[in-house]
């Protein structure tokens, strides 16, 4: 990480990010590359200044709009699912928010496109991202549910809310042999893992989960 990182997350909050990591491992999480990236993620930059004495907590907290940034719990477990094959050349995250977990996944993966329909939480999202350095993020405002049909095929795909049905549009813009980890449901959701081998795709179911709704559009 660069220096830059290490003067936002430095002293109290670097350690709050390890004891972070660690209650993640204990929890389940065994990706070590994961781990690390939770564990030198300055999370109080990614939350409202009133919320940042709770960044490290295991919850998901209100960002605005909203919106919520997710439990690192479920952060840690997106992006060991992405992983659990190999690392992808490139992912699409849909529902950048507040940029938490597309930092994540710039510190995983070569390539990070990133798609939010709030033009705000976007511009929000971008700050964030150059403060720590991290310049392999490409963003765009946009609906969510049409994915990024110029950047695509993807090798994986990751939707950040939950839309009560796969978007057909995502299932098209994955490479063969790609993977799409995606909340689905209404008051119920699961979270699942959605292969692509040729024409078919195999489909897993992980766990529960609670997503915020994937809401089709753009709010300028």
């Amino acid at each position: 990480m660069s220096r830059l990182v290490g003067s936002r997350i430095g002293g109290k909050s670097s350690r709050s990010g390890e004891v972070l990591a660690q209650q993640l491992a204990n929890e389940g999480i065994k990706n070590q590359r994961v781990l690390q990236a939770i564990a030198r993620s300055p999370r109080h930059i990614f939350v409202p200044e009133i919320l940042a004495h709770k960044a490290y907590e295991n919850n998901a907290l209100p960002i605005g709009q909203g919106q919520t940034i997710s439990q690192p719990y479920i952060v840690a477990k997106m992006s060991e699912l992405l992983l659990e094959h190999g690392v992808p050349e490139n992912v699409l995250e849909i529902g950048t928010g507040s940029g938490y977990q597309t930092s994540i996944l710039a510190q995983l993966i070569p390539k990070v496109f990133s798609v939010e329909r709030i033009k705000a939480l976007q511009f929000q999202a971008k700050r964030r991202l150059q403060a720590m350095d991290l310049h392999n993020v490409s963003m765009k405002h946009g609906d969510g549910w049409k994915g990024w049909q110029s950047k695509a095929p993807f090798q994986a795909i990751i939707v950040t809310a939950a839309p009560t049905s796969v978007p057909e549009a995502l299932l098209e813009q994955l490479a063969d042999g790609g993977k799409l980890v995606i909340p689905v449901g209404d008051q119920t959701q699961v979270l699942k893992i959605i292969t692509k081998h040729g024409e078919q795709f195999h489909e897993q179911l992980v766990e529960a989960v609670k997503f915020v709704p994937l809401v089709p559009g753009a709010v300028i």
